[in-house]
């Protein structure tokens, strides 16, 4: 079992960028391919990104290729999303979690969620 725990939230404007950092306890963190989805008004559990267990491979939505960026630090216990070029459709709650299997199988574990908010 690993406990998730998201940070970096907030409300920006469009155009702004954030970093979520989410951090894991419990089981080996580098035992798990990592996803983030988010829960936006009208959409539940939307796929935004996934790294592989040592973070050489990575792999996004189209909404927000070329402005968003996984990474993961296993030493730390930490994957993060660097967000840029935020949009108001973007305004979601973000999640991470894991097992990520594909973007449609639900993950076994997730974080609480931290929200995101950007204004036009």
């Amino acid at each position: 079992q690993v406990h998730l725990v998201e940070f970096g939230g907030g409300s920006v404007q469009a155009g702004g960028s954030l970093r979520l950092s989410c951090r894991a306890s419990g089981r080996t963190f580098s035992d798990y391919v990592l996803g983030w989805f988010r829960q936006g008004p009208g959409i539940d559990d939307e796929f935004v990104a996934t790294i592989s267990k040592d973070g050489s491979n990575t792999d996004y939505a189209d909404s927000v290729k070329g402005r968003f960026t996984i990474s993961r630090d296993n030493a730390k216990n930490t994957m993060y999303l660097e967000m840029h070029s935020l949009k108001p459709e973007d305004t979601a709650v973000y999640y991470c979690a894991a097992p990520f299997v594909d973007s449609a199988s639900p993950p076994t574990y997730w974080g609480q969620g931290t929200q995101v908010t950007v204004s036009s």
